[in-house]
């Protein structure tokens, strides 16, 4: 099972980025706080568009809080042609140096939320994380691996390493092993944003008078690549959709956040706005198209 493990994490996984060493330093609560869900669609994205040898994985981690503020859910997933999911419950413990403690459910569909059970949870003690400097968790793989056969292909996505920073969580899994020693994943913490669309049924080709407009008052679209059918107002979908993503261009390097307009048919983007990563607002004007968004206050 442990070859099988890592064979199939060769397989799903890929790409490779550098996981710096930190001296260290007492460590801070990397989960604690830290609810909330986080996505890679940043890194997939640079990856796709510097022609890597190999595409980088999109993964996307779920952090839920529990009734006991030492313990966490993580629901690990990743995309892919072999998809795959796994969940685990990380309990930090305190010591004089900290521990993060994976376990691994006993039954189909344990308790979240405030009825969070421990009982109904294993502990995998080998591949504990120990506390370095301020956010960074560090596991032995050698040790963990003895584990393998017992927790099957699902051991693939428990993590190895953490660092937390502001609002990216790097991981480094358990199957990163077979992709070199610097592989990790690096994701970002998920913000919703929510607000209007208006479609004219013209279409982009629409005459200046025509007041067919479709209206959808419920846009709701996540900014690390979140993806929106557009509908027409008997709910039959549009030949368009509305991207909002987080990314860097090559040429200088400059962060933005894009909210595109694509055709299905094609997948070609027909316009696209611009604006600070930071902005709590981003719209577009095309006539035919117009779009409001607005940052939540809460992340979904």
């Amino acid at each position: 099972m442990k070859t099988l493990a890592l064979t199939l994490a060769a397989l799903v996984l890929a790409g490779c980025h550098g996981f710096a060493s930190r001296p260290r330093a007492p460590a801070a609560e990397p989960v604690r706080g830290s609810a909330g869900v986080y996505d890679n669609h940043a890194q997939v994205w640079q990856a796709r568009t510097q022609a890597t040898p190999v595409a980088v994985p999109h993964l996307r981690v779920t952090l839920s809080a529990t009734a006991s503020p030492e313990w966490t859910l993580w629901r690990v997933q990743l995309d892919g042609a072999q998809p795959m999911q796994a969940l685990w419950a990380m309990h930090e413990v305190a010591a004089e140096v900290p521990l993060l403690v994976p376990y691994r459910a006993l039954v189909a569909d344990p308790a979240s939320g405030s009825q969070f059970d421990p009982a109904q949870w294993a502990a995998l003690d080998a591949c504990a994380l120990r506390g370095g400097a301020a956010g960074t968790w560090t596991g032995d793989a050698a040790t963990c691996t003895v584990l393998a056969p017992g927790i099957g292909p699902g051991m693939a996505l428990l993590p190895l390493a953490l660092t937390r920073e502001g609002e990216w969580l790097r991981l480094r899994l358990y199957a990163d092993q077979a992709r070199g020693a610097d592989a990790r994943e690096d994701l970002r913490r998920v913000q919703l944003f929510s607000g209007w669309a208006a479609v004219n049924g013209g279409g982009p080709k629409a005459a200046a008078d025509n007041q067919d407009w479709h209206m959808d008052r419920a846009l709701r679209l996540e900014n690390e690549g979140g993806r929106h059918r557009l509908r027409w107002r008997d709910g039959s979908a549009a030949p368009w959709s509305l991207q909002l993503e987080r990314i860097a261009y090559q040429d200088g390097n400059v962060p933005v956040l894009k909210l595109s307009v694509i055709e299905e048919s094609s997948g070609q983007t027909l316009a696209y706005a611009w604006a600070n990563p930071e902005a709590s607002r981003i719209g577009i004007n095309l006539g035919w198209l117009q779009v409001g968004l607005e940052r939540a206050q809460a992340t979904p």
